[in-house]
């Protein structure tokens, strides 16, 4: 007997077999077990290479990107080997990088650029930015130096800061607002009678007027005498003289104001001006 062909479904298998008396016998026979599992049992192993390849993939990508960032500040990191940064690295202006203001002096400048040295001197970077900033502000220092340009707010704070200055404007305070106009009215009103009625021997009557107010005045702010004496008759000689020379050496003749009497009403009018300012401010 010789098996002859072959016949298999998946509840049975057939065997076509060669027998010498029957000719070809076909026979039944249990059929080979193929059930599901297996195939699932696959999928589940394919799957699991899937997410074993995804993760290695995966890991070989974030590799790549922290050698690349190690690339990229390495130097970095080793040069500065866990040193303090500079915390005002990424600011533009160097003189707020420095921590200076503009009128800084050049001994200022280098006394800020050796602190942040000496605090910061392990990182390279924060090294590199006070530098940078340091020399920026010595080459514009040098340009100005060379390339001078008048600068109005500095004269007239270096003015105002000066001793001489200090002292005089020291002597003088702010009264009420109602004694400012009082005396306002009066030297003015005195004014307008010099310029409207100038005589041949001149403003002496406006003039000595003007010295009684400024006694009474003063007194009225300072309650005494001795220094009321003192600094009106002070006030009166200062005013007149600087009048004269204003009017010789300065001012230039004006049109407006004509006769043989003009410089001593203008004279006058500015001894006027400085009077009230002795007799309102002065203390």
């Amino acid at each position: 007997m010789s098996v002859s062909g072959l016949i298999a479904s998946p509840s049975r298998c057939c065997l076509r077999l060669s027998d010498c008396n029957q000719g070809l016998v076909c026979r039944q026979v249990p059929s080979i077990p193929i059930a599901s599992k297996p195939k699932a049992k696959f999928g589940k192993l394919h799957l699991e290479r899937l997410t074993v390849s995804f993760r290695r993939w995966k890991m070989q990508k974030t590799h790549l990107i922290k050698c690349a960032m190690d690339a990229s500040y390495g130097d970095m990191a080793s040069e500065s080997g866990g040193a303090a940064m500079f915390p005002r690295i990424n600011v533009r202006d160097p003189y707020k990088r420095l921590g200076i203001s503009r009128e800084a002096s050049e001994d200022e400048i280098q006394a800020a650029r050796n602190f942040l040295i000496s605090k910061y001197g392990g990182h390279k970077p924060s090294v590199d930015a006070i530098e940078a900033a340091h020399d920026k502000i010595i080459m514009q220092k040098f340009y100005e130096r060379k390339n001078p340009k008048i600068d109005i707010k500095k004269k007239v704070r270096e003015v105002k800061q000066s001793r001489v200055v200090q002292a005089v404007t020291s002597r003088f305070q702010t009264p009420a607002t109602k004694f400012i106009v009082k005396t306002s009215i009066a030297f003015i009103v005195l004014g307008v009678l010099t310029v409207l009625f100038p005589t041949e021997e001149g403003p002496t009557l406006q003039v000595a007027i003007s010295l009684i107010a400024t006694f009474y005045f003063i007194h009225d702010r300072l309650k005494s005498k001795i220094r009321t004496l003192l600094y009106g008759a002070g006030a009166f000689i200062f005013s007149w003289l600087l009048g004269t020379f204003l009017m010789v050496s300065v001012i230039p003749p004006i049109p407006i104001l004509k006769g043989p009497r003009s410089f001593e009403v203008l004279t006058s009018l500015i001894t006027y001006v400085l009077l009230w300012v002795s007799s309102t401010y002065l203390k």
